[in-house]
């Protein structure tokens, strides 16, 4: 399951940084600290599924899309 880490992590930094959007903008949109999304995009861990929705919904990316 590393390899869907990485690329869940991979995809979020792709659409935060093609959104023009700060890890810390991020960060604050979802309720969390900036180095949870930073671990977030360097596949230390994963949100939980409710956040994975609102990431979803904030970026306007299919969830399936976000996570593979």
């Amino acid at each position: 399951m590393q390899s869907n880490e990485i690329k869940f992590g991979e995809n979020l930094k792709n659409l935060r940084k093609s959104c023009g959007m700060k890890q810390s903008e991020l960060a604050e949109r979802l309720g969390v600290d900036q180095r949870t999304v930073s671990a977030w995009e360097h596949g230390v861990c994963e949100p939980n599924l409710a956040t994975l929705l609102e990431i979803s919904r904030i970026f306007n990316e299919d969830l399936l899309d976000l996570i593979t």
